[in-house]
């Protein structure tokens, strides 16, 4: 088993994870993160708790955000680190991106009904502590529940992904308008797990240029979805674009997902890690 001291990307109750902040925070210092960030989707509400609980155990935090974004009719993701969680325009953002979760997950539902799945708004809620986030990951649980798959990976991959029964997809946030977010409230922008995109290589390339001219500093080379010979491509991706490269399980819970909070290996030779800005 790998393990790293650093684990940059994780999700709590405020989002689509399994556990609460503090319980989130005290897991990763058990198992030997020093230093350590919340980043749930657009949401930073759980921040301050997780911060508490951080400094109790001697963990370094780092507050973060993952930031829903469309571009090239595909949603990607923006990890947020080292924001100001009182910055109204980073605010203002994310309230804006919470309320169209909402209207998904509606639709959502809609289209699950349509392929047999009834009840799957109130089962999806069941899971769900932030009433303002009901996410694809909560209609997951409750279709495990429910017996159409044996994992929520599965579930993903029989109805929520791209072209499957339940998938709908809507307009999230511009990549600009993300990183200004971002750069507004004092953070640093990273391209969350790159390997997770259907983008033929010259696109994905766009895409990281893009990315760069707009201001964005990082991008996730050693993260749960990725495999190994992925840490290497991502790793020259970083260095060809002039990128920083950062690391994170992308932790959901126990039982779920890739890996577990620090569980991968260091950051590839040659790259520059984000953490060496702050």
């Amino acid at each position: 088993m790998f393990s790293s001291k650093i684990d940059l990307h994780s999700h709590s109750t405020h989002s689509d994870g399994l556990l609460r902040p503090v319980e989130l925070t005290a897991r990763a210092a058990d198992r030997g993160v020093k230093v350590f960030a919340l980043t749930d989707h657009d949401d930073i509400g759980g921040l301050a708790e997780a911060r508490a609980c951080a400094e109790l155990s001697g963990l370094t935090f780092i507050n973060g955000v993952e930031i829903s974004v469309t571009w090239a009719g595909q949603t990607l993701h923006v990890v947020g680190l080292c924001i100001d969680p009182r910055d109204a325009v980073l605010a203002g953002g994310l309230n804006r991106l919470r309320a169209g979760r909402a209207q998904r997950a509606q639709a959502i539902a809609t289209e699950l009904a349509k392929s047999g799945v009834d009840g799957s708004l109130e089962g999806a809620r069941r899971y769900v502590t932030n009433p303002e986030l009901v996410g694809r990951a909560h209609f997951a649980r409750y279709l495990v529940e429910r017996g159409f798959a044996r994992s929520v990976n599965a579930v993903f991959k029989r109805f929520l992904a791209s072209d499957k029964p339940g998938y709908v997809p809507h307009r999230w946030a511009g990549l600009e308008e993300a990183l200004g977010w971002i750069k507004a409230s004092g953070g640093f922008a990273v391209l969350a797990h790159p390997g997770r995109y259907k983008l033929p290589d010259l696109q994905r390339d766009v895409l990281f240029d893009e990315f760069k001219q707009a201001g964005g500093t990082a991008v996730e080379v050693v993260t749960g979805s990725h495999t190994p010979d992925q840490f290497v491509h991502y790793a020259r991706c970083a260095q060809r674009f002039g990128l920083l490269a950062s690391v994170g399980s992308d932790f959901h819970g126990p039982g779920e997902g890739y890996r577990d909070l620090g569980e991968f290996p260091a950051l590839p030779h040659g790259c520059t890690p984000v953490w060496s800005v702050w």
